[in-house]
């Protein structure tokens, strides 16, 4: 053997061996959801799980599904047993409750959020730090409308009575809403100049002309006209008379789009809530949209994944998805700009309803905003309280819901 040869094999031999390459950590993530299964939105995210965990075969999703409230309460509850979920798809009103009671982690060194449109990024601030990472910006209520019924949706509520009384026996009722919510009461708050909290963004004013006024418009749709609101509705109630087209339009937020979409067709209209006539404002229902959150003390590894998750499915390509198949509005600023947003009815509908919104607050104290609305909207709606009365009764009862936190 030549002396070449025989030095070569002396090289190999006293070369160190290739380091490998160490197997990326296996990761396992328990993820819950508050998407609707009726509304295939559910059904759609697990179509990302599975996407993301073909691409990244060391990661493996356990996906839940939960209605709004029931995760809410059973992630508090998971979480002080110790075994809360990582990784959250949910509202952003969801961020109050968590922070207060350290559940969740802020995301502002975790997540370029200028990528983001700054109403979404908004809507979860608190305490001067950001709670989650936008997924679709809006979620707000909107007037859709049944162009076979409404060739043109009203401007004003001058011009939705005048609509309505002309529909008269022709529809079931005329406009329908969830109104066992005060979800649906807020645009008209805003309507009539009102607001739920004073400047300080945490006390209540309830107990206030401009509710009175709100709750009396509401009273006088269903009582002092016929057929303009059904005698009674919640939210199947409303969906169900829109969808069969026994009422000729409904308030019911974007979320529900691409439902609608499928089952009318080129029949949905979307437009902004009538203009309040005697005030001259504009309905402002609050805007959030559906939010990632990671709960506290994930990190490492989990915590990685969880991010590569959340980035995949807030990627343009996929908000685009979302944006076309559900008729969401993206929250990246760059799937906002695209042509698919601007020129479909439906989204530019949509967006043109969002400007008007204002941002629906976090605080935890607004949980007992919603819950001391709730009983007195509906007994106004009943014609069992004055609204002079419920207006009343709403304040006291916030104020006693707010000193249990304290």
């Amino acid at each position: 053997m030549g002396g070449l040869a025989i030095l070569a094999l002396v090289v190999v031999a006293c070369a160190p061996a290739a380091t490998p390459t160490p197997a990326p950590t296996q990761v396992s993530l328990v993820f819950w959801t508050q998407e609707s299964e009726a509304e295939r939105t559910y059904q759609e995210i697990q179509l990302l799980a599975k996407r993301f965990m073909e691409e990244h075969p060391n990661v493996t999703i356990e996906l839940v599904q939960k209605s709004t409230e029931t995760l809410r309460e059973d992630f508090q509850t998971a979480s002080l047993a110790g075994e809360p979920p990582d990784l959250l798809w949910t509202v952003s009103d969801h961020a109050g409750p968590f922070t207060t009671a350290n559940l969740i982690q802020p995301v502002d060194d975790l997540v370029d959020l200028t990528q983001y449109v700054d109403s979404a990024v908004a809507a979860v601030e608190l305490q001067g730090k950001h709670w989650g990472i936008p997924i679709s910006n809006g979620n707000h209520l909107m007037l859709l409308y049944n162009k076979d019924l409404v060739p043109e949706p009203p401007e004003n509520t001058d011009d939705l009575i005048a609509l309505c009384q002309g529909l008269a026996g022709q529809v079931e009722a005329c406009l329908a809403f969830n109104q066992t919510e005060p979800f649906w009461l807020v645009p008209w708050l805003g309507g009539f100049g009102g607001r739920v909290f004073a400047e300080d963004g945490v006390t209540p004013t309830l107990n206030t002309p401009e509710m009175v006024a709100t709750l009396e418009f509401l009273h006088s749709l269903k009582y002092d006209y016929e057929g303009i609101l059904p005698a009674e509705s919640d939210y199947a109630g409303a969906d169900t008379l829109f969808k069969e087209s026994r009422a000729a339009m409904l308030i019911n937020g974007d979320w529900s789009l691409g439902d609608y979409m499928n089952a009318m067709g080129g029949k949905l209209g979307v437009a902004r809530i009538p203009m309040v006539s005697e005030t001259g404002l504009w309905p402002a229902p609050y805007t959030s949209g559906k939010y990632f959150m990671f709960r506290i003390g994930l990190e490492g590894a989990e915590l990685q994944a969880a991010l590569d998750f959340a980035t995949f499915a807030t990627s343009e390509v996929v908000q685009l998805e979302w944006a076309n198949q559900f008729r969401r509005l993206p929250a990246l600023k760059a799937a906002l700009d695209e042509p698919i947003i601007s020129e479909d009815p439906i989204l530019s509908g949509s967006a043109d309803q969002m400007v008007v919104g204002t941002p629906m607050p976090t605080v935890v104290e607004m949980r007992c905003n919603w819950d001391a609305m709730k009983p007195e909207m509906i007994a106004v709606l009943a014609d069992q309280k004055t609204p002079e009365d419920a207006a009343a009764a709403m304040q006291p009862a916030s104020e006693a819901c707010i000193a249990t936190l304290e």
